[in-house]
Formats: structure tokens, C-alpha cells, sequence
């Protein structure tokens, strides 16, 4: 990280005009207005330095992507295709939704092959190893269609936990989003990442999967995403992500702390 008493370093309005942020001109202002931070102390002045490659900025308690050539783009993963970027097997991978990019993507987290949804594809490695870390919990919202008609004991079985082979668990929220001939919709709210979770909650309870799609990952929505279809995410989109990733990091996230999903 810079030291701001040496002239080494960029002017921080060039930084947040290149980031897209604002002019030079409006920045100097969130500068004088107390607005800006520099790895958490807020800049007093209009001259600081800053390196693009190791501080970390934010503007209004929201982080800014400083580094460019990072990609974070969202998939809507169809189901048949399973999380890797090479399957031994040849069954369909991930390869199909990442050919565009120059840079190699990487998922974060996994889905099974028949759970369709939302999954993070980028090339921070950094910050896909702060999401994966087991500790780290990413929130993440499900709809499974299940075999069989809900009660509100089952929703409240589901919130109050219950003990599984790998140990205790509990949905952060659940509720009953419809049920008809034999069929109901649940959406769940975990933060677990535990292997197949959705699929072994709803089984101990009596009602098997039939589909399943994660339809939220942290500060992400799917929307109207198609299956099969990946965008990358948005200005805010990344603000968000990187500011809950940067807040939260696990002090001993390390690379190869890979986390399970559904």
C-alpha cells in the first residue's frame, strides 16, 4: 500500500475518474465532503496518491473496482451442466459461457447438475476465495419444487433445525410459495455451504426435490435472466460484491479453501 507522505503513486481523482466514478473535478468535492476512504481512514486531502494494484477505496461506504481487467459475470446455469471448467467425464461444463472472455474465469462456489441458477463467474481470484471459504457464509436464496403438500410444521421445522449426518442445520428463512397436485414451491434462505444441503433438508423432512434453482448469491439477483444466458454484472452489482467481500473476509482465507454448494 502507498505511503501518502512520498509523491509515489496516482492522484486519487485520476483513479475514480478512470474507475467511472465521477469527474476529477466532482471527486475533489466527495473529498472535501468526507466522502472517501483510502483501507478505511477517510482522505483529508486533495492530493493523496494512491496505487491501484493495493489499496482499497470506497465512496460512501461502497467499494470501488480499481482494477479493470477483473471480469464478474452471472449465470444463469442451466440445469445438465455441471460447475467445472473441464469435466473428465465430457458431460456439458462451464466452458460453453466463458469462451468470450480472453482472461480464464473461475466459478465460485459449485451447483450440482441439476440445480439450475445463479453462479458467479470471474477472474479475482481473491475475492472467489473470500466467497468459497467455508466461514464466510454467503447468503444465498432458493425455490425448490418438492414432492408432496408443505404444512406450516414442516416451514417451521425447516427454520427451527434439525440435525443431519454432517451435523446441525436451520434455514434462515423459509416459506410456502404454493402447493397444488401434490407439488409444492419453498423458498429457502441459508447461509450454509454445505454439499447438496437443499436437497438433504427437504428430503429429512419428508419432501424430496423434484427442481431446484438458486435464484439469489449475497447481494446478487438472477431477475429475468434466461437459463443459459450470463451478463456481466453491473456497477452497483460490483460495488455491492466487493464491499461485503472486503467487510467479511475470514482473517485465514487462503486459495484452495474451496466451499460446496447445492
Amino acid at each position: 500500500m502507498t505511503d501518502n507522505t512520498t509523491p509515489e503513486g496516482v492522484r486519487l481523482q485520476k483513479v475514480l475518474a478512470a474507475a467511472g466514478v465521477a469527474s476529477r473535478r466532482v471527486v475533489e468535492n466527495y473529498i472535501v465532503e468526507g466522502r472517501i476512504r483510502v483501507n478505511g481512514v477517510v482522505v483529508e486531502e486533495l492530493g493523496r496518491r494512491i496505487d491501484p494494484e493495493t489499496d482499497q477505496v470506497d465512496v460512501d461506504g461502497t467499494a470501488i473496482q480499481l482494477d479493470v481487467s477483473k471480469h464478474y459475470v452471472l449465470l444463469n446455469k442451466p440445469t445438465g451442466v455441471v460447475s467445472t471448467m473441464k469435466d473428465e467425464n465430457g458431460r456439458p461444463d462451464l466452458r460453453r459461457f466463458t469462451s468470450e472472455y480472453e482472461e480464464r474465469l473461475y466459478n465460485v462456489g459449485r451447483l450440482d447438475a441439476e440445480t439450475s441458477g445463479l453462479l458467479l463467474l470471474t477472474n479475482d481470484g481473491e475475492l472467489a476465495h473470500v466467497l468459497a471459504h467455508p466461514s464466510f457464509g454467503v447468503t444465498k436464496v432458493y425455490i425448490a419444487k418438492v414432492e408432496g403438500t408443505v404444512t406450516a410444521q414442516v416451514i417451521q421445522k425447516l427454520t427451527k433445525g434439525f440435525d443431519l449426518e454432517d451435523g446441525f442445520i436451520k434455514a434462515d428463512k423459509a416459506r410456502l410459495l404454493d402447493a397444488s397436485q401434490g407439488a409444492s414451491l419453498v423458498e429457502l434462505t441459508l447461509h450454509s455451504g454445505r454439499n447438496r444441503i437443499v436437497r438433504r433438508m427437504m428430503a429429512e423432512v419428508g419432501h424430496p426435490v423434484t427442481e431446484l434453482v438458486r435464484r439469489q448469491f449475497g447481494p446478487l439477483h438472477l431477475g429475468t435472466l434466461p437459463a443459459g444466458k450470463s451478463r456481466e454484472l453491473t456497477k452497483i452489482e460490483r460495488g455491492a460484491l466487493l464491499t461485503l467481500a472486503r467487510h467479511d473476509a475470514p482473517a485465514d482465507a487462503t486459495p484452495g479453501d474451496a466451499q460446496e454448494t447445492e
